[in-house]
C-alpha cells in the first residue's frame, strides 16, 4: 500500500513540475525583469523590383516607456510617445530611405541602435 502511494505522490508531483515549466515558459516576455526594456527589429526584404521594410519596437520592461523617438536615418525621425509595458508598434520606414541602421531612444537611458536584417534567400522563393 505504500508503494502505490510513493508513486501517486510521486506523479502528482510530476505533473505540478510540468504544469509549472509550462505555465513560465508561455509567460516569458510577459514577465519582464527589468522596469525600462525595450525590443527593436528592424526588419527588410529585398525583391527584384522594390524593398519591403519594418521596424516592430516592443516595451519589454515592467513600467512605461516615455518620449520613445525612432531616427530610421537619413534624418527621418518619427516620435511614439508613450509604450505601455508589452505593447507593440510595428512601423514602415519612408519609402526614399537607406535602410542602414535604425536607432530607438527613450526616457531612462534607452538607447538601442539596430541594422537591418534580411531574410535568407531561398531557390524558388520570390526575390531570390
Amino acid at each position: 500500500m505504500a508503494t502505490y502511494r510513493f508513486f501517486i505522490i510521486a506523479g502528482v508531483a510530476a505533473i505540478a513540475i510540468i504544469g509549472i515549466l509550462t505555465v513560465l515558459s508561455l509567460t516569458k516576455g510577459v514577465i519582464s525583469t527589468q522596469e525600462y526594456q525595450i525590443d527593436v527589429d528592424p526588419f527588410k526584404d529585398p525583391q527584384n523590383l522594390f524593398v519591403t521594410a519594418r521596424v516592430m519596437i516592443q516595451n519589454t520592461g515592467s513600467k512605461p516607456l516615455t518620449n520613445i523617438v525612432v531616427n530610421f536615418g537619413n534624418g527621418d525621425i518619427q516620435p511614439l510617445g508613450t509604450l505601455e509595458p508589452g505593447q507593440k508598434v510595428i512601423l514602415s520606414p519612408p519609402e526614399d530611405n537607406s535602410l542602414q541602421q535604425v536607432v530607438v531612444t527613450a526616457d531612462n537611458g534607452i538607447s538601442i541602435i539596430k541594422e537591418y536584417r534580411a531574410p535568407p534567400k531561398m531557390v524558388g522563393m520570390m526575390g531570390s
